[in-house]
């Protein structure tokens, strides 16, 4: 498949995977057979990061490069159904742990082992890797996890793990008090106030959850961002998540979310990119005396990838 088959974004994004695989490859002692280069994935829901990455996936298993890919998302690492509901039930007040999606609704030590099996894959004696499937259709679209999805066998010359939450940080409870106070950016307060839809307590009950994707973190050699342009951060997310919606409905005969409920879905993951965001580039910020700020490691190995109301590229830049 050629490359001019594919949306300019792609292009962008395998050009840098193809020029961190040389680099990666190249600190590999010659006597030992390189790992795989690990990539993140983040972009906000509706703006096509799954597209992306299966488009990514797809330029670089094909001709002249036919690498190895796989796909890891964070999605098919939630807990099962059971555990969804004894961690709402847990919390009933808290709206972020009501349903999937935040951190803290994900199997960390799942992912753990998977990233770690992924990481020996190319190993001599190495076995094979069962991908986690969470399907979402189950529980009337509550979901649960199913047995496995695709199984792996090395070797494997990219692991790529994506989600809307992917490289963010914890931050310390001092920086999430005082952007609790601030205007929410790009967004009227008609549109999402902050300070009516969840209180501190409750944000801080994700933060320390998000504590243990670090080491999710920590496996990544390089990273990609999507996102929108920075005029329209966080609103361009409603508009790209019912455009979404709009497009699935013309399709299976109206079946879906109203406006209204696509609103509700997309309010529920904006604190994440308001107090965790930033984690993408600036990694974790300490202010815990036993946490020390810590740059992302992918820092000097970063795209990112801006795109329009349409998903149209406007540019890209390594950060």
């Amino acid at each position: 498949m050629s490359g001019d088959t594919h949306p300019p974004a792609v292009q962008h994004m395998a050009q840098h995977v193809l020029d961190q695989l040389q680099a990666h490859r190249s600190r590999c002692p010659p006597s030992l057979r390189p790992t795989p280069l690990f990539v993140g994935v983040q972009g906000p829901q509706g703006s096509g990061k799954t597209f992306l990455t299966s488009r990514l996936r797809a330029y670089l298993s094909s001709p002249p490069h036919a690498l190895a890919v796989t796909v890891l998302s964070i999605d098919d690492l939630y807990f099962p159904h059971s555990e969804l509901r004894n961690l709402a039930e847990s919390h009933p007040h808290n709206i972020l742990f009501q349903g999937r999606g935040q951190p803290g609704t994900h199997d960390v030590p799942l992912g753990t082992s998977v990233l770690k099996n992924l990481k020996q894959i190319n190993e001599v004696d190495a076995g094979t890797v069962d991908i986690p499937f969470f399907d979402k259709s189950l529980f009337n679209g509550q979901g649960d996890r199913v047995s496995h999805g695709e199984t792996v066998e090395g070797p494997v010359d990219v692991v790529v793990l994506e989600g809307w939450c992917v490289g963010f940080f914890p931050t310390s409870k001092e920086f999430i008090e005082e952007r609790w106070k601030e205007p929410v950016p790009t967004l009227e307060p008609d549109t999402f106030d902050m300070k009516t839809f969840v209180s501190v307590d409750h944000v801080l009950a994700v933060n320390e959850r998000l504590k243990r994707y670090v080491e999710w973190w920590n496996a990544l050699d390089a990273f990609i961002q999507i996102k929108g342009p920075s005029s329209a951060q966080l609103s361009i997310i409603y508009k790209w998540r019912l455009q979404q919606e709009h497009n699935m409905k013309s399709k299976n005969g109206g079946k879906g979310m109203t406006d209204d409920q696509v609103k509700t879905f997309v309010d529920r993951y904006i604190p994440g990119y308001v107090f965790f965001g930033e984690g993408v580039t600036k990694g974790l910020s300490g202010g815990g005396r036993t946490e020390k700020p810590q740059l992302p490691s992918w820092i000097g190995k970063g795209l990112t990838v801006t795109i329009g109301d349409d998903r149209e590229l406007l540019h890209a830049s390594n950060f």
